[in-house]
């Protein structure tokens, strides 16, 4: 097990956290890590754009014209994808751009961006983050002390007083343990872990 020490608010010592290797140890192959980006950034596309085909827009089922002698080309009704205002033969249609993937590869992929994170120095453990407030003042104040204005702020429980006094701050971002995921924890330079929610991250990752 690695050990890391764990700091307050004003960036002292207090104590020291022991890491289990399963979760905070693991070899890093950055083709699974990107799999799993891919796939979860896929899967917050909206796949809304839409287009009305040749059965949705409004317009006569009358044949424009008989289809011989005319010397013309055969036409059918008003609403054919040929003619301007007809419907649209190969636009965007409402769809899911999810991707599947095995909880064994979401779980180790998890594993290694927090490996990466301790291994780069990037993981910083705190006792506990608690504001007198809500005021972004002061866990602007905060952050700055800690000298982690860009960072992944890692609780075990709801607090209202953090979550509230961080959402308009840029470059921070507080999520529950249950919401960790692989994306959020790659694109901040930071990951701050509140010493609680380490036994629920190792709960959810050694199931």
């Amino acid at each position: 097990m690695a050990a890391i020490d764990v700091i307050n608010t004003a960036g002292e010592k207090v104590s020291q956290a022991e890491l289990t290797d399963d979760i905070f140890n693991v070899p890093i192959k950055t083709s699974v890590l990107h799999q799993v980006v891919t796939a979860q950034l896929a899967a917050r596309r909206a796949g809304t754009a839409k287009v009305k085909r040749r059965s949705e827009v409004r317009g006569s089922t009358r044949k424009l014209y008989r289809q011989k002698g005319t010397g013309r080309a055969r036409r059918g009704d008003i609403r054919s994808p040929l003619l301007r205002g007809g419907g649209v033969i190969f636009g965007p249609y409402p769809r899911s751009y999810a991707q599947r993937l095995p909880k064994k590869v979401k779980k180790l992929a998890l594993k290694m961006a927090l490996s990466n994170k301790l291994r780069e120095n990037e993981l910083m453990v705190l006792d506990e983050f608690q504001l007198e407030r809500i005021k972004t003042k002061d866990f602007v104040a905060i952050m700055e002390t800690l000298n982690a204005q860009n960072a992944l702020i890692v609780i075990s429980d709801k607090n209202d007083k953090l979550e509230l006094s961080s959402r308009n701050v840029p470059g921070v971002k507080v999520l529950r343990t249950e919401g960790l995921n692989v994306y959020d924890i790659i694109k901040f330079n930071k990951l701050v872990l509140l010493e609680s929610s380490i036994k629920g991250i190792e709960g959810r990752l050694l199931s």
